[in-house]
């Protein structure tokens, strides 16, 4: 039976709104408990992996509750997070205070409301799989990206080893579901997360559609073996392709 989250198509986006409504005030917490808190170092790596220097413009796609944008901005980046889910920006907002640099704002992933060539660096953590068309999400990531740009993805990954992918599928399968239950009330939240890696290419598919674009200095780094990823691309100097 489909995970009532998970709709292809049409709805997609609808669907994935609800899930994340329903999720925001319990985010990080689950986060920490079903990573053992992890995520915090992987979104450390990714802000390394960046490059920061002070006075960059970034974008944080899929922002969430703010933990990426933060990182940016507390780096010297001047930051705009960008989400669609009202009940995610509300918790972004509330961490950010009223912080300088660092702007949150409700958007489309797949139609983003800036001017080609806006951005020093375009990231996003665990948000690209949620897309309806992950694909155009990174087309319009690069569209964004400066000549020089950083693209960095951070998302649940697809071990290459088929023991280890086993084990980590079973994991999402069977025991994630139950810090849905207990903090949601609802084990469709957090089963959701196997749903939407099945239908999702991970970090090869990443750097595959990475190098369609003709992206440079591609990297997958791989986490936990694999159950985790960090895709990374540079756009090309104007003029210049690989």
């Amino acid at each position: 039976m489909r995970n009532k989250f998970y709709q292809p198509g049409e709805e997609r986006a609808a669907r994935v709104a609800d899930l994340f409504a329903a999720i925001a005030p319990q985010y990080d917490r689950i986060n920490d408990l079903q990573s053992l808190g992890l995520h915090r170092q992987w979104k450390k790596l990714l802000l390394k992996m960046a490059e920061i220097k002070p006075g960059d413009r970034a974008l944080d796609l899929c922002c969430g509750t703010g933990d990426i944008a933060l990182g940016l901005q507390a780096a010297g980046a001047e930051v705009i997070g960008l989400d669609f889910s009202p009940a995610m920006l509300a918790v972004a907002r509330q961490r950010a205070g009223d912080r300088a640099g660092l702007q949150f704002i409700a958007g489309d992933a797949m139609a983003l409301p800036f001017a080609d060539e806006s951005f020093d660096i375009v990231t996003v953590g665990y948000g690209l799989r949620n897309l309806a068309n992950w694909e155009k999400g990174l087309e319009e990531m690069t569209r964004a990206a400066r000549p020089e740009g950083r693209l960095l993805v951070l998302d649940f990954g697809r071990p290459a080893n088929p023991l280890w992918r086993k084990i980590y599928f079973a994991y999402l399968k069977f025991f994630v579901p139950i810090f849905g239950k207990v903090f949601c009330k609802d084990s469709a939240t957090h089963a959701y997360i196997f749903e939407s890696l099945q239908n999702y290419p991970a970090q090869c598919g990443v750097a595959a559609k990475m190098e369609a674009l003709q992206l440079r200095d591609i990297q997958v780094r791989n986490l936990v073996g694999g159950a985790m990823s960090i895709n990374f691309g540079r756009r090309p100097p104007r003029g210049i392709h690989r």
